[in-house]
């Protein structure tokens, strides 16, 4: 990654950690709009999910999920965007579409216990609209 790319990058996520959204999508943006002079696929990855975080904030879930999308096409091995989309999918009520995602996120980092968690929920929640004939 160029010094420009590894500061945009961290600036983005000291604006995300302190809640500053807007200033924080902006530097994501640019830094994605560089494409493979980004830096490294896990650079653009987490710029993308980063972003996708963002929307996430906003409820914008449609556009977020674009952006998880995209980091995980960028880097396959990275379980976070998966993680992420889940969730999404999750609150969107598409249980089958959100396991397989949580799935993926414990094949990829069996340790990652929100995942674990979050796949359990989403069982128990697709049962209970079963049982309800939804």
């Amino acid at each position: 990654m160029s010094g420009e790319a590894a500061e945009l990058l961290s600036a983005a996520q000291a604006h995300l950690s302190a809640r500053r959204l807007s200033a924080a999508e902006e530097l994501y943006s640019r830094l994605i709009d560089r494409g493979p002079a980004a830096g490294t696929g896990r650079d653009l990855a987490t710029a993308l999910n980063n972003r996708g975080q963002i929307k996430y904030f906003r409820v914008e879930f449609a556009a977020a999920m674009e952006d998880y999308t995209a980091a995980i096409q960028c880097q396959p091995g990275f379980e976070v965007p998966y993680y992420n989309r889940g969730l999404v999918l999750y609150r969107l009520g598409c249980f089958d579409e959100a396991m397989k995602d949580f799935r993926k996120v414990l094949e990829l980092n069996p340790q990652f216990e929100d995942a674990a968690l979050s796949l359990k929920q989403a069982i128990l929640d697709k049962e209970e609209k079963q049982k309800r004939g939804y």
